[in-house]
């Protein structure tokens, strides 16, 4: 789904194209992590439940439904291989996160890719795809690379319409971003139900990527399940120190949400003064809109010459946008005009 620009162009210096977060973890994360590895020749003996724990208690859930893993990549990847076998569907947004129908594949599930309505995942065109073999319907909301929401009333349509025996996957790996009144990550949809599981990640508002932190929350036999075939020792000792810390630290959280939301709108205005459009995001990336899949292409290697990393799309539904991750102000600064430049060049 996502393609990078040419390999020989020059080292980048904004780097634009992963959707990590350009405010980092907090400064009590870092220091979390530093500090544990003075135990670190030992097993993280109950690391992962400690984490569980602390998650539940944020969120005010029960820590018996909660499982941690190396990300939500190793979550999903788990959840696949508990639900899904020879000849089992898997029914997704075709335009989705486009590591799930590699794990789908891997357990012998066939993928049933839904085409979106208007760049947001279709509920009706996923409900009319659900058949008899039917295993997992996965949305992720928001969804990447559109960065477009569903609001919490379709997510619970989607659901009323699932067979009991059907696994619905939210993945809500950009929640913390999201703005929206009527968005709602599932918590309680999840609380209340026995056929739903919601992941979540440390790796984008709270700036741990490289920590590859997960959670998913669930029915208690679906995060039993998914935790019996996980690694013996799931989560690095380092990894759940900086989590932990980073869960404390809301002002860090707060103020990260709130810039990322200023410098988003900010370059997307600068963008609609150049007649750019820029699809409306709830998240740290924006799709942005060229009038063909010539133009994009050419926009990417040009920013790309500039030093400027963004990610071009090889969907076909796709081929015209390419996507930008929310960087510093003078690095959003730098892609404006850059683009402006290019722009005015191909005329």
């Amino acid at each position: 789904m996502l393609v990078s620009a040419a390999d020989e162009l020059p080292p980048a210096w904004a780097l634009l194209n992963s959707n990590e977060s350009v405010f980092g973890p907090s400064r009590h994360a870092k220091d979390a992590a530093r500090a544990s590895v003075s135990g670190i020749g030992r097993y993280p003996e109950g690391a992962d439940a400690a984490l569980a724990r602390a998650i539940a208690g944020f969120h005010g859930l029960d820590q018996d439904r909660i499982v941690v893993g190396q990300g939500t990549d190793d979550l999903l990847a788990r959840l696949f291989r508990a639900y899904l076998g020879q000849g089992d569907q898997l029914v997704r947004s075709a335009n989705g996160y486009l590591k799930v129908p590699n794990y789908a594949h891997a357990n012998g599930g066939e993928v049933v890719s839904v085409e979106d309505d208007e760049l947001t995942p279709s509920v009706d065109g996923m409900i009319a795809a659900v058949t008899g073999r039917t295993r997992v319907v996965y949305l992720a909301n928001p969804e990447n690379p559109a960065g477009t929401y569903l609001p919490k009333a379709e997510v619970e349509r989607l659901h009323a319409a699932l067979p009991d025996d059907v696994l619905l996957i939210l993945d809500c790996a950009y929640a913390e971003y999201a703005w929206a009144d009527d968005y709602d990550p599932g918590h309680d949809l999840v609380t209340t139900s026995a056929n739903v599981v919601l992941c979540q990640t440390f790796s984008k508002l709270y700036g741990l990527a490289g920590a590859r932190v997960g959670w998913a929350y669930g029915p208690k036999d679906a995060v039993d399940t998914v935790r019996r075939i996980g690694l013996t020792f799931p989560m690095a000792a380092p990894s759940v120190a900086a989590a932990m810390a980073a869960l404390e630290d809301q002002a860090h959280v707060a103020f990260v949400r709130k810039e990322n939301r200023a410098l988003l709108e900010r370059f997307c205005g600068r963008l609609t003064r150049l007649g750019v459009d820029c699809v409306p995001s709830q998240t740290n990336f924006v799709l942005v809109r060229m009038p063909g899949a010539a133009q994009s292409e050419s926009a990417v290697v040009a920013l790309a010459e500039r030093g400027i990393r963004v990610r071009r799309m090889n969907s076909p539904a796709y081929a015209s946008f390419f996507r930008v991750s929310i960087g510093l102000q003078n690095e959003l600064d730098a892609t404006a005009s850059a683009l402006e430049c290019h722009l005015m060049e191909a005329k």
